[in-house]
């Protein structure tokens, strides 16, 4: 057995420390989130807000305001709703995935900070961008909600992730 655990050590660590790091970050916060039950939560109001300024700035008269039945934001766009702002719309849960590889193929502390940072950052700024612009394709192009929501803007975001997470262990990780 010990001469298997030599062999794959890399292997075990890298994945030990990705479950123990995602494990605590999605509990730290789930904690977080019973603390909105039935209403959105800040960080979802913030995105959905700052995507609504972003929204007026194309011209548009943007509106957000939590649902009156689910905890969500509602999202209309010259008077027509174009959906909702969801938990999972705020990114958190895409920058936890991200955190978490990064730090399971950690390298030296400054650098792995400064990468968490602007990666971090980089990924909400894309999530804000996207939010926009779905909400305006989906104004423009109700028809397209299925190719826009389902399709494109998750491949955007989930690929981006891929190519920073590609990125770090090529220029950066200890295993660079």
């Amino acid at each position: 057995m010990l001469p298997l655990f030599k062999k794959y050590k890399a292997a075990i660590i890298f994945i030990a420390k990705f479950f123990l790091v995602y494990m605590v970050l999605t509990f730290v916060y789930g904690k977080y989130l019973d603390a909105f039950s039935g209403e959105p939560d800040s960080v979802t109001k913030i995105v959905a807000n700052q995507s609504n300024t972003v929204i007026n700035w194309f011209g548009y008269q943007g509106e957000v305001t939590p649902h009156e039945s689910e905890p969500t934001m509602k999202m209309i766009i010259n008077g027509k709703y174009v959906g909702r702002v969801i938990e999972g719309c705020n990114s958190i849960s895409v920058l936890i995935l991200f955190v978490t590889f990064v730090i399971a193929f950690a390298g030296p502390w400054k650098r792995t900070l400064i990468f968490i940072l602007a990666g971090s950052a980089l990924i909400y700024l894309v999530n804000v961008a996207r939010i926009v612009i779905l909400g305006i394709g989906l104004y423009e192009y109700p028809e397209k909600e299925y190719l826009l929501h389902q399709l494109i803007f998750p491949a955007i975001v989930y690929g981006m992730v891929l190519l920073l997470w590609m990125f770090w262990v090529n220029k950066f990780s200890k295993r660079s």
